[in-house]
């Protein structure tokens, strides 16, 4: 299913200082080495994970999605949240499904990072070849997706632009889908 841009428009209510349940700020109060205290706003989540993925025949697949940090709709990576006790793969291949209607070929975790150095948060890079459409999405409740293609030139630069907020893992998909130079 496909939603116009019109149909992802969001706006906004209201803000208030209460966490919605995804992610949680904890203060923690570190001893210094010169012994004074010094506290730290810590965020924690979930695990996500986000794919680099491409079709059979090379073309990148992204999800325009609305995303409230920047308060704008973005051509973001397909991904998610993985649950409980879920393999990575497996919620790679989830997600890819669910937001895009794409199977992969061959799958490979291709970096595990954190958020931030203020995030207990983990995340993973998964570079999926030879994806192939084999249902239409089937996005959760909150989430108002659209996926499409780029050929892979249009595709790089976009990652390479940073309009979207996987910045880091589209680099490092890029890297491993030999698409730019390793750095030794």
């Amino acid at each position: 299913m496909t939603e116009s841009r019109d149909a992802m428009t969001w706006t906004l209510k209201s803000e208030r200082p209460e966490p919605a349940g995804y992610l949680t700020v904890r203060c923690r109060t570190y001893v210094q080495p010169d012994g004074k205290d010094s506290d730290w706003d810590i965020l924690y989540g979930a695990r996500t994970v986000a794919l680099v993925a491409f079709t059979e025949d090379g073309r990148g697949i992204l999800v325009r999605q609305y995303r409230p940090g920047p308060g704008k709709v973005l051509a973001e990576l397909p991904g998610g949240m993985i649950e409980p006790g879920e393999d990575v793969l497996r919620a790679a291949a989830r997600e890819l499904l669910e937001e895009t209607g794409y199977r992969a070929g061959a799958a490979e975790v291709v970096m595990r990072t954190y958020m931030a150095s203020y995030a207990t948060h983990v995340r993973y890079a998964v570079l999926a070849k030879g994806c192939r459409k084999v249902a239409e999405p089937t996005p959760d409740a909150e989430e108002f997706v659209e996926p499409f293609t780029l050929e892979q030139d249009a595709y790089v630069d976009h990652l390479l632009g940073g309009e979207y907020t996987d910045a880091d893992v589209g680099l490092a998909g890029l890297v491993a889908a030999g698409l730019l130079l390793r750095k030794s």
